[in-house]
């Protein structure tokens, strides 16, 4: 049954003291009032969470288990801004990696205004509604080069493929290559040592990824809403890797990925050094879907 929300708004000073009386140990109010300031109650209390009693059901109730700390919920906080930026790292180099091979394939077979003609497209590839958004993206953009085109060339808003990659949004782009013929996606995807219909999976869960990340959503202990499909190779079905709806399902794609780039291990090493103090906590480590030896993972580890 629904009922109306009548939760008021309360100070900063008041929200702290919310969560002393519920049993969180804060050492330093003043730091933590500081930091509550910079963060908000409602997204720090995704961190705090954690560290809530359950009651005799099973269900989570307001209270904190005896003895967590303000402390201890803060280095979650700063563990998945920090683990978000390494993310956003490798979805960088690997959608840069894809724009380059994408543009480089298409136009060498269909020219540098191919991708305007459906005809160079899958026949049930919604041509239509991608190419209007392309041109959305391209009235939006600020960059210099597009401001010189439009100035100079004719046809604007419509720009050769090569330009247009580098305003399209990795979504536009996970759109098109989903929208490729298939015998155009090949080229593209054994690049990455992988199948064409895998690496269109992983495009789409890369973009929710990327937004989740870039919206600065909590993402160590995040249940997937697009997930990967199970790839069929015994590495990365379970126990090896135990669930493809946590991030370290993610971590390895990008890892696979990455390889291909010559980015793979300067990333997993940075990567290791953040998640090992974390990965030490059974609770948290199963959050992020790693496995008890994850840093041998054969996907994963070092040569």
């Amino acid at each position: 049954m629904s009922i109306t929300y009548s939760k008021p708004a309360i100070s900063f000073e008041e929200q702290l003291e919310k969560y002393i009386s519920r049993g969180l140990i804060v050492s330093d109010k003043q730091a933590a009032l500081k930091k509550l300031k910079s963060i908000g109650y409602y997204r720090f209390s995704g961190y705090s969470y954690p560290f809530r009693m359950r009651n005799e059901n099973g269900e989570v109730t307001d209270n904190f288990i005896q003895g967590s700390t303000w402390d201890s919920a803060l280095e979650l906080y700063e563990f998945d801004r920090k683990l978000r930026l390494l993310i956003l790292d490798a979805i960088e180099r690997v959608e840069v990696a894809i724009r380059c091979q994408f543009v480089y394939s298409f136009t060498h077979t269909y020219g540098a205004f191919g991708h305007i003609e459906p005809v160079n497209f899958h026949e049930n590839f919604k041509h239509k509604d991608w190419l209007d958004e392309t041109i959305k993206e391209t009235h939006r953009s600020g960059d210099e080069f597009i401001r010189h085109y439009s100035k100079k060339y004719t046809g604007f808003p419509i720009i050769p493929l090569w330009m247009l990659t580098e305003i399209m949004s990795l979504g536009s782009l996970s759109h098109a290559y989903k929208g490729l013929k298939n015998e155009d996606k090949k080229p593209i995807s054994s690049y990455f040592n992988t199948h064409h219909k895998r690496l269109t999976d992983w495009l789409h869960s890369l973009t929710y990824i990327r937004n989740v990340c870039a919206h600065h959503s909590r993402i160590w202990n995040r249940e997937l809403s697009i997930r990967p499909d199970v790839v069929k190779d015994r590495n990365w079905q379970a126990p090896i890797t135990p669930r493809n709806d946590r991030i370290f399902y993610i971590l390895l794609v990008l890892k696979y990925l990455l390889t291909s780039t010559g980015n793979g291990k300067e990333w997993v090493v940075e990567v290791n050094a953040l998640l090992k103090p974390t990965a030490e906590n059974k609770k948290w480590r199963m959050a992020m879907g790693l496995p008890e030896n994850w840093e041998q993972h054969p996907i994963w580890k070092l040569a």
